[in-house]
């Protein structure tokens, strides 16, 4: 039996899924990754779990999350993205 080829299966992921998940907030479009290294699961982890600009400001990225921070947002609005994300990237950010 031939070894599990991890990039072939990484190439497929990323074919079916692309490389970023995006969402649109006002008018503005913005891109999350639809594969989180282990570094990123890391920090992640070391987030407080109510931490949410933490983990916006993570996934997001520095100059994203600058402008994500500009917009009028509720926690219903980004359980709503975070649900979406896990849903269609299988990443279940935000769950229990």
């Amino acid at each position: 039996m031939p070894a599990f080829n991890v990039n072939a299966a990484r190439a497929q992921r990323l074919e079916a899924l692309g490389r970023s998940w995006a969402f649109e907030l006002d008018g503005d479009t913005f891109e999350l990754p639809t594969e989180l290294t282990r570094a990123v699961a890391h920090q992640l982890r070391a987030l407080d779990d109510n931490d949410v600009d933490g983990l916006l400001a993570l996934l997001l990225g520095e100059r994203q999350f600058a402008r994500f921070a500009q917009h009028e947002t509720t926690m219903q609005d980004i359980a709503a993205i975070l649900d979406a994300y896990g849903k269609e990237t299988g990443l279940g950010l935000g769950e229990d």
